[in-house]
């Protein structure tokens, strides 16, 4: 019986309609490597879709009707590709905006007018502003060494040294100066904090992005009347606050302040969803994932409007091949920047739904350069396949454990298979959470490049009938789930 009804589902899924746009197997490459370079050269699908949501939505900040825009756009977009199974899963959040205010001016001694932006859930100075004297940290470190109460009625500053790499690793020592410096500076009595931008560009673009508030025993405070303000310079004003200092010959440097965020309550952000279905419906699905979020500032094309395009792209250029043995899914995650609500909405709605491998692309367009999973010691063999599979695309194999994007929690929930298609970051912090994240700063060559890797990954992923993560056999309806 379970036979029969398995080759009915299989007939049925062999049996599913023309993509939308017109692409079937019979006027398109036969074979996945096939489709895979052609896609370096000839990929039009995750331009077509950075374009068009930079063009037509523009900005996607969380939980606002700008993101509510962004779904809506790209479930069109899906569905006009012929993705079935498309939907608008959403969940409620905390909605946090910019406000319209935002000044930095140092009084004295060198009075002059800053660039600043305020971090997400920072609190409001009020129209009037804060003014008060700043003190110099070098980097977190140096302020969480300070004194408790060191900073009463003052504005903390802190900087960093960050410089671009190519795997983008100084984000992990920089980053803290925005992700919770504004905490630590208020456990230690500062009323406001000020950062040096967390990127590596020198133009006056602030770099946006949010920051944390913790009670003493390391829970999140929640509240209106928790945080403290906090807004990021942009580097060229850091760097001028920093010769400030240096010759200010201790006089004490005071800035006024003024950010003026609000708090809009509840709202409602979703994950969007779609699928290109496979034939074999008891083989848990390949999660392709992005965010469709950006911040208020800029159109998010680098960040993260290429990734959905990336991702989409390779389903469509797999479907060409033939119908999949697995159903590739997409997921565009809704309300990442500002917490990673939509992963862990996804990952609670989804838990008992077994996913077979995920994959995230949210590092910008550059080109990919390096392979990683985390499956390379428990099936080897595949791990080795894809590895030479992409190596004529310059791609390099790997032996770091690869730990997945920010929105696959629901692979990490289910402690599953996961491969990181890491993206070369040298420029990618110039551009990160500022205005210039524009659809011009993409390279088509570098992006169809993405495509290629991630549709040649993509194909065999989707059509590989042992268990990703350890080779084994899959088991049978309905043990399926403990692949």
């Amino acid at each position: 019986m379970k036979k029969a009804l398995f080759l009915s589902a299989a007939i049925l899924c062999l049996s599913a309609p023309l993509a939308a746009d017109g692409h079937g197997s019979h006027d398109t490459p036969t074979t996945l490597e096939a489709a895979a370079d052609k896609a370096l050269t000839a990929d039009t699908y995750a331009w077509d879709f950075v374009e068009g949501v930079t063009t037509e939505v523009g900005p996607r900040q969380a939980g606002t009707e700008a993101e509510t825009r962004g779904r809506n756009w790209a479930m069109q977009w899906l569905t006009a590709h012929g993705f079935q199974n498309v939907a608008d899963e959403p969940f409620e959040m905390e909605t946090w905006v910019p406000g319209e205010i935002h000044r930095a001016e140092i009084v004295s001694p060198f009075p002059q007018p800053f660039v600043i932006q305020p971090l997400g859930g920072s609190a409001s100075t009020g129209p009037d502003g804060i003014t008060a004297e700043v003190v110099l940290f070098d980097n977190v470190d140096a302020l969480r060494a300070a004194p408790e109460g060191s900073l009463t009625g003052k504005i903390a500053y802190i900087s960093h040294s960050m410089t671009p790499t190519q795997d983008g690793s100084q984000y992990g020592f920089a980053g803290p100066a925005r992700w919770v410096g504004a905490g630590i500076a208020k456990q230690k009595g500062a009323v406001a904090t000020v950062i040096k931008s967390v990127g590596t560009d020198y133009h006056r673009n602030p770099h946006v992005g949010g920051t944390t508030f913790r009670r003493a025993d390391g829970s999140t405070d929640v509240g209106r009347a928790v945080p403290t303000p906090a807004g990021a310079l942009s580097l060229p004003d850091a760097a001028n606050l920093e010769r400030m200092f240096e010759r200010a010959d201790g006089r004490p440097i005071t800035m006024k302040l003024t950010l003026t965020p609000e708090d809009l309550g509840t709202t409602i952000s979703g994950n969007v969803v779609g699928e290109i279905v496979g034939s074999n419906p008891y083989l848990p699905p390949v999660l392709l994932a992005c965010h469709l979020d950006s911040w208020w500032n800029a159109p998010g094309a680098f960040d993260d409007g290429a990734g959905c395009g990336i991702i989409a792209a390779a389903a469509l250029n797999v479907q060409k091949t033939g119908q999949p043995l697995r159903t590739i899914r997409v997921l565009f995650a809704g309300a990442e920047e500002v917490g990673l609500f939509g992963s862990s909405a996804y990952s609670l709605a989804h838990i008992d739904e077994k996913i077979a491998v995920g994959l995230e692309s949210d590092f910008g367009a550059d080109r990919v350069w390096r392979f990683e999973s985390n499956f390379r010691e428990t099936n080897a063999d595949l791990h080795a396949r894809i590895a030479q599979a992409v190596a004529r695309f310059g791609v390099a194999n790997s032996a770091i454990r690869a730990s997945g994007g920010a929105d696959l929690n629901i692979v990490r929930d289910q402690g599953g298979a996961i491969i990181d298609l890491q993206q070369d970051g040298t420029r990618y912090f110039d551009l990160h959470h500022t205005p210039d994240d524009t659809l011009d700063k993409i390279d088509p060559v570098q992006l169809r490049q993405n495509v290629a890797v991630w549709t040649q990954v993509v194909g065999i992923l989707a059509n590989e009938p042992t268990s990703i993560q350890t080779g084994g056999p899959i088991p049978s309806a309905p043990a399926i789930m403990e692949e």
